[in-house]
Order: structure tokens, then C-alpha cells, then sequence
């Protein structure tokens, strides 16, 4: 049998089921929308954390598809993420599936990971085109993203789709040059055009490896693949080929995305040839004269530099063989933890913030012992996940068989404080529910004999595409800890677990083994553990995935984002022990704050425990709103009557706060008829 997901507490194993939908990717490459999941081709992947910090500047965007018009508004971040938040666009989306997604912008296709800021007075059109089947490389290629710049230093220009001549077909998808003559790309001042043409992921290989540069379509000024951006906003190019000679080198770009890294590390070793064929002297100073560079021919240094490139070559090819890459490794030392380090690094100001929103999580202990963690979630509620307190729950009578209570104040080792008892378990769900989605929480009622910190609905939010997270709680069973990690986008999981696998030559055991087992069954373990493990990862798209050093005792922990929002609830990971029988995980996860919250709510309303929802609707939320128009459309698509009789309820109508939501379940939408202010042109 393969690996079973292992929760963080000492609780049962997790499963993960499909998500409903596939989200697209950038134009100009194979999204998860143009193919199937059997497809071998590499999934193209979003830049990590290359979009621009979100401004506390609010706008509406406008969008369109087909006869659809939409207005919605946006806080930053890209095109994709705006996008996503929205239902009918993922509706769409499931509809052209087999399509690749196209965003146009001003006539001109953008890249799906295109900055929201550069976009605030435009019309988007959403368009579907015919798909590439096998593209060559995944969106970015081999791009290393950068740290982020503020939106201040964003610069666009605009390429044609067609190139000069002997190189006319530069689209990977040639769907592109037929029904739009110019794609749009941004950069970032002080970044060179090769890397912004990279990210941007629409190009072919040809361009890079072929002496191509910018043509300024009216003045024909060539800018080439090493020139900085700075002075190209704004600007029309065609590209064309220079000469035939290879392209000038340059030095690598920008190096920050740690899992990028990780993998080309391991896979490439590079050799820096020799440079120019050209040796710089200093003459001597002559009267006034300024010093000059006199350049000098080295004599057969073509047939040198590929004699020495060669002879290197073969001595690094050696040394891999023999001392396992030591250079490689090296290199991947420094381009991960730095990457890392710089990703996860926080303000002061979200430091002091994170750390008054810390008194709201607590310790889960089962008498007296402790088992998960967990956080008040609103009143006087505590939310963890349910396998933390599976094992002395009765579902059916909804008693708990031992005593529980939950530590706020256990920061070190000689606490003061008690705890405060746990009085029930008011709602609870563990496995697989009507949506086809996994459950795993508890909503734990605490007496109310002691002063309570604040609730953290108040700062809910809902889940980051990419960049740092911070992840409170009680690992080990120990003192409150806190933890920056990095999040893992769905589609570099396959890299994070390719990674385990190269670092475990020797076999791995599944977690509730033990280092006993003869090296032989250990190999054995481990390419089937591996293998199951990257299959599983492909199917938990709807939750958060990252890499924590929370294991056991943790289950429960809030998930904080970079705005100091919680938006999930640290659950599980995929656990083994190495040949060493040191603890590791291949990838942690965490549930949504934002479908737990739904849950919460239908459950109180089928069970008519309207005391609690009394106190959840009192509750702060500023998502409130959005989270009643998504549980409405659920509601609705299910049918769900205890929220109509709900209204007829003596609580109900004594209570001013439940009779508004009930309300609200039983209004009809009409249409809006659209201002003629409000209007969208195309």
C-alpha cells in the first residue's frame, strides 16, 4: 500500500479528493485547461511571488467574456488572482477546459500573471483559443523570480507576435500570431529584457538562444536581450535576428525562487565559458592623453575556448560522478536559504501584530496531556481539527468521553495558568462531504469562567496564490511556537517531492515504522511511497500547501498570511523517516478558513443551535458579506429548507441579526438593469 496522509496530532490518517475545477495559466502556453490530467506534458507554472506588493489602494477592474460584463474590485496582485475569485470566470474556465485562456488588454494579449496595477482604467476581454499540445518548456522556462518591487518600478512595452525575417514564428502557440498581432510584457526597472521576455513565457526557445533583439518598430533602434527595461515603457518592437553568430552571454538573472532553484541545481551544472575573445590593456600615459582600452585578438582563442570548455566540462561531469555534485550543492546552498530568507522576512510592524494575534491560539490537551492546537475563533468557540479530538468523541450522542482543555498562556515551560474546560463539541466533521470535499474541524464551546483574548475572525481572509505564511502553534506538544514558511504552488508540489526523493538515496520508512527493517525493504518503501505521494498531491488543489517544521501537536494551528490575516487551519503532511530514522515531511497542508467557515454555518443551521450562529453573527468579519453570497449559492444549488424554515423559528424573529441572515437566504435576485455610467465597452 503507498503513503497515508498524516495528520500533525497523534490523531487518524487524512484523505484528499479532486477538486471541481482547473484554474488557467498565462497565454502562450499549455494551461491545466488545455489538457487532460493524463497528459505528459509539463504543467506551466505561475512566477513565485514575482507579482507586485497590493497597494492600499482599492479600484474596480473591468471584464468581459463573450456577451458577460463584469466590474469587480481589485487590491493588487495579478490578473490570475483577480480572476480566480471569481465564480462565473471558473465556470467558464470548466467550460473550455481543453482551451488555452487568452487575456487581451487594449488589443493586445497580456500574460495571465499580469499586474493588476497596470490595468486600472482597462477593459479586459477573456478569450479561449485552440491550445498547444505538448509546449516545450513550462511558463518562465528557466526564469528565477525576484523579489518583489513595488508597483512604482513596473514598466510594460509591446512585441509583435511575428518576427523579422528567419525568425518569423516566435509564439510557442502560433494560435497567437494568428488573431493578435502584439502581446504586452512587463518588467521591472533594472531587470534586462531577456528576463522579462522569460517570465513573460510566450516566446520560443529560438529567441534566446539565437542573437535576436528588440527592433523599435518606428525608429528601428535594436535594443538587445542584455539592455535594461527602464527606457522601454511604452514602446512597439518587432523582433528580429541580428547575425547568425551566437548570442552574447550574460550574467543570470535574479535568483530568489527556492524551489526553481532547488531542481536546476540538481539537474544542470553550469560552466561559465571563456568571455570575450578580447584582452584589455592599459597603454602608457602620454602627455594629456587619456588612457585608452587596445584590444587584441588572442591568436586561435575560438579553437581555446572550446578546448577549455570541454576539458571542463568533462572535470565537472567527473566530480558529480564521484563526489555527488559538491558544486552543485554548494551553489544550492546559498540560492535556497537566501531565497528563502528573503521571502519569508517580515516587517517589525507584522512581527508585533502577529505576535498580539498569538494570544488567540491555544493548546488541545486531553486530560492534561496535550494532543493538537487550535484558536478562538469567535465568542467564547474554539476552532481545531476534529481527528485532534476523534478518538474520545462519540458522534452520535456528541459527548466527550475524557476531559479537554484548551491553554492560551502556555509559553513557557513553568505556566501559570489552568486552562479553561471544554463544555462541548457543538459541531464536528471528519471526511468526505457533499461538495466532494475533505472535512476535518471541531467547534469546541469553553467555559466562560476566565477572560478570553480576542477572537480571530475578525482578521479572517481567504488563501494566498504564493509568498510567505506564518503558522502559530504547539509543535511537539511543546510551547507556543511560531513558523514563517514559504507556500508551495500546485504546480511546483512535483518538484518539492522530486526533491525528497534525491535527498533519501538510501530509503525512507513510513512514518509509524520503526528503524529496524533491513535495508532492502527500506528501498522498497521507498519508490512506492514517493510515487503515491506525488499522485496525492495532485488531488488537494483546494487546499494550502507549504513546507513547516510543525509536525505532530500542531493540528489545528491558524494559518496567517502576509497581511496578518488567518486563512486556514494548519491539518496534516506526508510523513516519513529517513534511513537515519530522523522525522521528516515531504509537504504540510492546511484547510481554508474561508469552506471550514461555510461548514460552521450550515451545520449550526441544520442542527438549530441558533445560539451559536447568534454568536458567530456577532462576530466582527469583514468578509462576512462574501461568505454569505457564496453559502447562499450553496443553499440554494442543494435546496437546503432548514434555512427556509429557519425564518419561522421564535429565536429567529426575537433575534434582529438572525432574522436579517435568514432573510437574506429567502430574497430572490432579480437582475440589476446596467446604469448607463456602469456601462463596459469592448
Amino acid at each position: 500500500m503507498g503513503p497515508k496522509l498524516r495528520p500533525t496530532s497523534n490523531g487518524p490518517m487524512d484523505k484528499f479528493v479532486k477538486p471541481s475545477y482547473k484554474l488557467a495559466t498565462p497565454a502562450g502556453s499549455t494551461s491545466p485547461l488545455a489538457q487532460s490530467p493524463q497528459a505528459s506534458a509539463p504543467v506551466p507554472r505561475k512566477p513565485l511571488d514575482e507579482q507586485e506588493e497590493e497597494s492600499d489602494e482599492s479600484y474596480f477592474i473591468h471584464w468581459c467574456c463573450g456577451d458577460k460584463n463584469f466590474k469587480e474590485r481589485s487590491k493588487g496582485g495579478t490578473v490570475e488572482d483577480f480572476l480566480k475569485r471569481n465564480s462565473e470566470f471558473r465556470r467558464i474556465a470548466e467550460k473550455n477546459k481543453n482551451k488555452e485562456l487568452v487575456i487581451v488588454r487594449d488589443g493586445k494579449a497580456i500574460s495571465s500573471h499580469f499586474p493588476c496595477s497596470l490595468i486600472k482604467n482597462d477593459t479586459l476581454i477573456i478569450k479561449f483559443i485552440k491550445a498547444v499540445d505538448h509546449p516545450k518548456q513550462s511558463v518562465g522556462g528557466s526564469v528565477r523570480p525576484q523579489r518583489k518591487r513595488p508597483s512604482g518600478e513596473l514598466v510594460m512595452f509591446h512585441v509583435w507576435t511575428k518576427g523579422g525575417k528567419k525568425v518569423v514564428n516566435i509564439m510557442r502557440n502560433p494560435a497567437l500570431k494568428t488573431d493578435f498581432s502584439e502581446i504586452t510584457v512587463y518588467a521591472y526597472k533594472g531587470e534586462k529584457v531577456r528576463k522579462a521576455l522569460r517570465r513573460d513565457g510566450r516566446l520560443k526557445d529560438v529567441v534566446f538562444k539565437k542573437n535576436c533583439v528588440l527592433s523599435h518598430t518606428s525608429t528601428d533602434a535594436n535594443t538587445g536581450m542584455s539592455s535594461l527595461v527602464d527606457d522601454l515603457d511604452g514602446e512597439t518592437f518587432k523582433i528580429i535576428l541580428l547575425n547568425k553568430s551566437n548570442p552574447p552571454e550574460s550574467q543570470p538573472d535574479s535568483q530568489d525562487d527556492a524551489y526553481m532553484m532547488q531542481n536546476e541545481a540538481e539537474q544542470s551544472t553550469t560552466a561559465e565559458s571563456v568571455n570575450d575573445n578580447i584582452l584589455e590593456k592599459k597603454p602608457k600615459l602620454n602627455g594629456n592623453m587619456a588612457p585608452e582600452k587596445i584590444l587584441c585578438e588572442i591568436p586561435n582563442s575560438k579553437i581555446m575556448q572550446c578546448h577549455l570548455s570541454s576539458q571542463f566540462q568533462d572535470v565537472v561531469k567527473g566530480k558529480k560522478t564521484l563526489q555527488g555534485s559538491k558544486l552543485s550543492r554548494i551553489q544550492n546552498l546559498f540560492r535556497v536559504e537566501f531565497g528563502k530568507n528573503a521571502q519569508t522576512c517580515m516587517e517589525v510592524k507584522t512581527m508585533k501584530t502577529l505576535m498580539d494575534l498569538s494570544n488567540s491560539v491555544c493548546q488541545v490537551r486531553i486530560s492534561n496531556n496535550p494532543e493538537g492546537s487550535g484558536f478562538l475563533l469567535f465568542g467564547k468557540f474554539v476552532l481545531t481539527n476534529a481527528h485532534v479530538v476523534k478518538g474520545i468523541y462519540n458522534e452520535y450522542t456528541r459527548q466527550l468521553n475524557e476531559r479537554v482543555t484548551v491553554h492560551f498562556s502556555y509559553e513557557s515551560l513553568n505556566p501559570m495558568e489552568s486552562g479553561a474546560a471544554v463544555e462541548e463539541v457543538v459541531g464536528f466533521e471528519y471526511g468526505p462531504v457533499e461538495s466532494s470535499r475533505e472535512c476535518d474541524w471541531a467547534l469546541l464551546r469553553v467555559c466562560a469562567d476566565q477572560t478570553l483574548p480576542d477572537a480571530l475572525l475578525k482578521c479572517f481572509g481567504f488563501l494566498p496564490q504564493s509568498g510567505g505564511i506564518c503558522i502559530i502553534g504547539h509543535p511537539d506538544g511543546g510551547v507556543k511556537k511560531i513558523d514563517p514558511c514559504l507556500i508551495i504552488p500546485t504546480e511546483n508540489q512535483n518538484q518539492v517531492v522530486e526533491r525528497h526523493r534525491s535527498e533519501n538515496p538510501d530509503g525512507v520508512l513510513p512514518e509509524n515504522h520503526h528503524y529496524s527493517e533491513n535495508q532492502q525493504r527500506i528501498q522498497m518503501i521507498t519508490q512506492r511511497f514517493f510515487e503515491d505521494v506525488k499522485k496525492d498531491v495532485q488531488r488537494i488543489r483546494q487546499l494550502l500547501t507549504y513546507e513547516s517544521c510543525f509536525y505532530s501537536g500542531s493540528s489545528g494551528s491558524p494559518v496567517f498570511d502576509k497581511h496578518c490575516n488567518v486563512v486556514a487551519m494548519h491539518s496534516g503532511g506526508y510523513a516519513y523517516r529517513n534511513a537515519r530514522g530522523e522525522g521528516q515531511s515531504v509537504i504540510e497542508y492546511a484547510h481554508p478558513l474561508s469552506f471550514v467557515n461555510e461548514r460552521i454555518i450550515l451545520q449550526m443551521v441544520e442542527r438549530r443551535m441558533f445560539d451559536v450562529l447568534k454568536e458567530y453573527l456577532a462576530c466582527d468579519n469583514p468578509e462576512h458579506q462574501n461568505t454569505m453570497t457564496s453559502l447562499k449559492k450553496v443553499v440554494e444549488s442543494r435546496n437546503l429548507t432548514a434555512f427556509k424554515n429557519a425564518v419561522n423559528n421564535s429565536l429567529v424573529k426575537s433575534n434582529e441579526s438572525l432574522k436579517t441572515f435568514f432573510e437574506f437566504f429567502s430574497q430572490r435576485e432579480e437582475p440589476v438593469p446596467m446604469d448607463i455610467d456602469e456601462a463596459y465597452t469592448v
